[in-house]
């Protein structure tokens, strides 16, 4: 009965053992997931900062580019004066067709305000004739848009309508800091602000009437060559003593001529008087 009992035990922990060493491993806890990092969007750059500044008294500039500059001009009332000079030269209607039809480019408009054409000399504008007046108008107008905060990409000398000429229209730019500079070769002028800007037109206020140089510029007569100038005196004082030692040699023959006549009646009277004596 002990030894059935201790079988028994020893069978029952036989089996349990087995049991144990058949079952499964129970299966790891699955892994947590890693947690992800937040997507952190990159900042815009900043766009550039415009060197010039927009004017109080600005119109909003539209989506639309807008088909006449004359009404932008008069809104902002104080450019009586250009509205006045792209009328009577007809320009502004070829400016409002290029910005309706261009669909690339745009124009650029430098503009003088009323103040800066009373700063001209009295009776200036009066004093040019059609063809000057039309190219002042060109020379403050670029034929490309330049938005405020790129002036310092433009190479000089700056092409406009009126033409790219360094010696008769020179128009140079000079961007430094938050200032854009102009310099004609006759006056050196400041854009005092945006007056109107989108993507294809841009109006900016200039404190002076941009004056060509080619209106100060008198065509002069060539200089002759170094050489000509050197040898005209030369020659022109040769020429001088031979005519003068041929006066004198003419002054001497008649001279001598005279002396010998004078010399010939005197003999001459003096043997008359001689016979008269020996006849009486």
């Amino acid at each position: 009965m002990k030894q059935a009992t201790i079988f028994s035990l020893s069978l029952f922990l036989l089996l349990w053992s087995t049991t144990l060493a058949i079952s499964p491993a129970p299966a790891a806890a699955p892994k947590a997931p890693a947690a992800k990092t937040p997507h952190t969007p990159k900042a815009a750059a900043p766009s550039p900062k415009p060197l010039v500044p927009t004017l109080p008294q600005s119109p909003d500039s539209p989506d639309s580019v807008p088909d006449d500059i004359t009404r932008i001009l008069k809104k902002a009332k104080m450019f009586s004066t250009l509205i006045r000079l792209l009328k009577t030269t007809e320009i502004i209607n070829n400016v409002n067709s290029q910005l309706i039809t261009a669909k690339t480019g745009g124009i650029t408009i430098l503009a003088p305000d009323d103040s800066a054409f009373s700063n001209l000399k009295a009776g200036f504008l009066n004093s040019l004739n059609e063809g000057q007046k039309i190219e002042l108008v060109q020379f403050h107008i670029l034929p490309e848009y330049v938005s405020s905060s790129n002036f310092d990409s433009l190479s000089n000398p700056v092409q406009t309508v009126a033409g790219k000429d360094p010696v008769r229209l020179p128009l140079n730019v000079n961007a430094l800091g938050n200032s854009v500079n102009i310099s004609t070769g006759v006056v050196n002028a400041t854009i005092l602000g945006v007056v109107y800007s989108d993507n294809k037109l841009g109006i900016y206020h200039v404190d002076k009437v941009l004056l060509p140089l080619d209106f100060f510029v008198t065509n002069k007569a060539p200089a002759l060559a170094p050489s000509s100038l050197a040898k005209a005196p030369k020659a022109a004082k040769e020429n001088s003593s031979d005519d003068d030692q041929e006066e004198t040699n003419q002054d001497h023959n008649k001279s001598g001529a005279l002396s010998l006549s004078r010399t010939k009646l005197m003999s001459l009277g003096i043997a008359l008087v001689a016979m008269a004596t020996m006849w009486s």
